[in-house]
């Protein structure tokens, strides 16, 4: 009997939005994927052992990398700092690309760019 080649996160989420998920869609079908939940679970356990993240951005954020996390923990320390407005905008930005479906907070900042500069 032939091993199932376990998939990674990526390449699962790939799946269901190439058939035609966003936004809470891939969120629920996501959540109800065993296969995804097992790595996900297994990848916060190991990742969270070494970081303190509060516990409403792990509900927001996957955090399925070092990566993730090594983002996260900078985003911290900004936050104690006294930012600029632009430096402020970026940061949450940069706080939705750790989101499932970052694209959505991509777009609606762009949007407004576009609206801005169309005046």
């Amino acid at each position: 009997m032939a091993h199932k080649k376990k998939r990674s996160l990526q390449a699962i989420e790939d799946f269901y939005y190439q058939q035609g998920l966003r936004g809470g869609a891939l969120r629920k079908a996501t959540q109800n994927d065993k296969e995804y939940l097992a790595i996900l679970q297994a990848r916060r356990r190991k990742l969270t052992r070494s970081a303190v993240v509060k516990p409403a951005d792990k509900k927001k954020y996957i955090l399925s990398t070092d990566t993730d996390l090594e983002i996260l923990n900078i985003i911290y320390e900004l936050e104690k700092k006294k930012l600029s407005e632009q430096d402020k905008i970026l940061m949450n930005l940069v706080r939705s690309q750790l989101e499932h479906d970052w694209r959505v907070p991509l777009l609606a900042l762009l949007s407004q760019l576009l609206k801005k500069y169309k005046k």
